[in-house]
């Protein structure tokens, strides 16, 4: 998945995918990971818009970029949520979504 891979690249922690096929109605995938500053979020959205832009990919929503605390990025297939650390916790989207299978991360 390209945007995982971004993410990784700019250093993004605890990198979950969540196959919510059958489980959403909205989205098929949740990629969901954390930055360890409001800046560090706002930079790993900025690369990864920068970069699925770049294969003519473009987010159809996104909410949170001028806070930094919890960036939504909707692509409609893939639902990117990038967290301020502690903000990842108190959501915590992976027990709402306990049901739902994750995707092993291809590392390159």
């Amino acid at each position: 998945m390209t945007c995982a891979q971004v993410a990784e690249d700019a250093k993004a922690e605890e990198l979950v995918i969540l196959d919510v096929q059958g489980l959403s109605s909205f989205t098929d995938y949740f990629v969901i990971m954390n930055g360890r500053s409001t800046r560090h979020v706002q930079g790993i959205a900025e690369a990864i818009e920068g970069g699925l832009h770049s294969k003519r990919i473009k987010a159809s929503h996104a909410e949170g970029l001028e806070e930094g605390k919890w960036v939504l990025l909707d692509f409609d297939d893939v639902v990117i949520h990038i967290f301020y650390y502690d903000q990842r916790e108190f959501y915590n989207l992976e027990g709402l979504w306990h049901d739902a299978r994750k995707v092993e991360i291809e590392t390159q």
